[in-house]
């Protein structure tokens, strides 16, 4: 006898087969439905470095909901059916988000707030410009500018105060060089800052005189400029913010998507979190504070976390040891051939600078230390050498720089592990200069960049800026040429040392992700990096060194959102630069006390 359950399942499955039963009682349960989500961006050239120090192509890319490239597409594969939104990139050339390995942001917004004097062809132009600015901006208590060059004037000499007390009257006027590193005073501002035939020379620091005496020509190089700059009008917050936005609109007209903002202030700082705040910060910046001080006071008891959606972080400290080859401020290991009197001004010893590497080490911030002779170049890697037995680990320690390198000590940079920050225009702008500065037999140490490249150290490529325009397709032009605009020299200066496309456009791109200890999610175009992109009218490992010289931007995407495009330049300074905060340094607080 059958138990009732099992008669019951003899007559369902009778019925089944009689197709009593109706057939959507075995239909699957229809899936829900998945919501569309990402971007996807389709029909474009796109190229990126691979990770491996090769060159990786696509022709699609979606971004996810958060700003991160979730998946590239080769010719022939499958494209997501479902997306928030899809862009045909019309079949243009999409290539990372530029990375500027070395800017001080804040200064290069100053320096459009301010008197330019990096035009100026001659000395008599330099002063024309000067009065012209004095007339046009009377009630200033201080006429301040940058940029010059004496270098490029053909002088064969510094300029004077005498220069110029001509043209600006009894107002103190104080103008940095195009590098920063020197500064050019008028006979008032001299007088404000103390300066006269009793003073002498600080360490690291020089004052010109006139020739035959001890009165002060009116140059003052490195640490000499300290007594006059802590006389000079200290920007208003609201000068620092409008200097943010000015600076942000230049980099992302550029195709910067990310600057390493050496010698950042406290003040600097708030600056970026105000804007950060009111979603003014487009930039991602990495920022790098200009003295252990200021370090200690943004960063506490280490650095920042990444704040803001990956927009803002406090990485380290950058330490200066030395100066510039035209200014026969950078630190030499034989003295210069055109001066055989000097070696270079270096700022600290070796003692000093271990001092400031191992105080920011201990705390784990990141290292960076401006050293351009090869003196300063070898004093940093026997610090680096000796720190290393204490502080171990992935310490990604930095030289910016570097303009001169002994060629002994290229291996030592890779062994070390260090990251050199190097800007290709230093070449452009100097190289004249190396050749009087060096002398022929030394002249294979002059911006190495293969040498480093190649050497098992880390190439990142930054402009410098405000010495010159964050300009990164120009750069990339200089590293592949080692010529000027015109193509000249033919065929190079010390061919030796020009680099590939690919080389090139990895040092602007990974080379400086890996500079910012980001190489984690900056630098490419891959699956799980952040979606910093640029549409560009020139793919740059095919392109010549004209044709990179007058590549454009077409478009800067930032997190898989556009924040600047060439077609609506006017919309995009608007979101970028505060309305209220369009002043001039100095501009109605000459009775404000300081």
């Amino acid at each position: 006898m059958t138990s009732k359950s099992g008669a019951l399942r003899a007559l369902f499955l009778a019925t089944a087969l009689c197709g009593v039963l109706p057939t959507t009682a075995f239909a699957k349960k229809k899936a829900p439905e998945v919501p569309a989500t990402g971007t996807l961006i389709d029909n474009v050239q796109g190229l990126t470095p691979d990770g491996h120090g090769g060159i990786a192509r696509f022709e699609a890319f979606l971004i996810g909901d958060d700003g991160r490239v979730v998946q590239t597409f080769q010719h022939g594969d499958k494209l997501p059916d479902r997306v928030r939104y899809k862009l045909d990139g019309k079949h243009r050339i999409v290539v990372p988000g530029m990375i500027d390995a070395d800017a001080d942001v804040i200064a290069t917004g100053i320096a459009k707030m301010t008197l330019d004097l990096t035009q100026a062809r001659s000395l008599e132009d330099a002063l024309s410009r000067v009065q012209a600015w004095a007339a046009a901006h009377p009630d200033l208590p201080w006429i301040l500018g940058r940029g010059w060059d004496q270098n490029a004037w053909g002088l064969g000499h510094m300029p004077s105060a005498k220069d110029l007390d001509a043209v600006t009257g009894g107002r103190p006027a104080w103008l940095l060089s195009a590098d920063g590193q020197t500064g050019w005073a008028n006979s008032a501002a001299l007088r404000e800052g103390g300066v006269s035939a009793a003073s002498t020379d600080p360490v690291g620091g020089r004052i010109e005189r006139i020739a035959g005496g001890k009165q002060p020509s009116g140059v003052l190089m490195a640490t000499a400029m300290a007594p006059v700059e802590a006389k000079v009008p200290r920007p208003r917050p609201e000068d620092i913010d409008s200097a943010l936005g000015r600076a942000q609109l230049l980099f992302l007209a550029q195709g910067v998507t990310t600057v390493s903002a050496m010698g950042t202030s406290i003040e600097d700082w708030q600056a970026m979190r105000r804007a950060a705040d009111a979603g003014r910060l487009r930039l991602r910046v990495v920022a790098y504070a200009d003295n252990v001080a200021d370090m200690a006071l943004i960063g506490g008891p280490g650095p920042s976390p990444w704040l803001y959606d990956d927009r803002l972080k406090m990485n380290g400290v950058e330490l200066t040891l030395d100066g510039g080859l035209g200014s026969h401020g950078a630190w030499l290991l034989k003295p210069y051939a055109d001066d055989a009197a000097t070696s270079g001004l270096p700022q600290m010893n070796e003692t000093q600078l271990g001092n400031l590497m191992s105080r920011a080490a201990i705390d784990n911030f990141q290292v960076a230390v401006r050293a351009n002779g090869d003196a300063a170049v070898r004093t940093v890697l026997d610090s680096i050498q000796e720190l290393s037995d204490t502080y171990k680990g992935d310490r990604r320690w930095r030289i910016e720089g570097a303009d001169a390198i002994d060629p002994l000590d290229v291996t030592r940079l890779g062994k070390a592990g260090v990251t050199v920050a190097m800007q290709p225009g230093d070449m452009a702008d100097e190289r004249t200069v190396a050749e009087a500065a060096l002398g022929a037999p030394r002249l294979n140490e002059a911006f190495a960049w293969k040498s480093v490249a190649t050497g098992g150290a880390t190439l990142a490529f930054g402009s410098g800026t405000p010495a010159r325009i964050p300009a990164p397709f120009v750069g990339m032009a200089v590293a592949t040429s080692r010529a000027d605009a015109s193509g000249q020299p033919f065929g190079g200066w010390q061919p030796q040392e020009v680099l590939g496309r690919e080389a090139a456009l990895t040092a602007y791109t990974s080379g400086g992700a890996h500079a910012l200890l980001a190489d984690d999610r900056l630098g490419r175009i891959a699956p799980g990096y952040r979606a910093d992109f640029l549409f560009v009218d020139q793919d740059p490992t095919a392109a010549t060194p004209q044709q990179l010289r007058i590549a454009r931007v077409e478009e800067t995407w930032i997190g898989g959102q556009m924040a600047w495009s060439a077609a609506q330049d006017k919309a995009a300074q608007d979101k970028v630069m505060p309305e209220d905060a369009k002043t001039v340094i100095g501009e109605g607080d000459k009775d404000k006390p300081r």
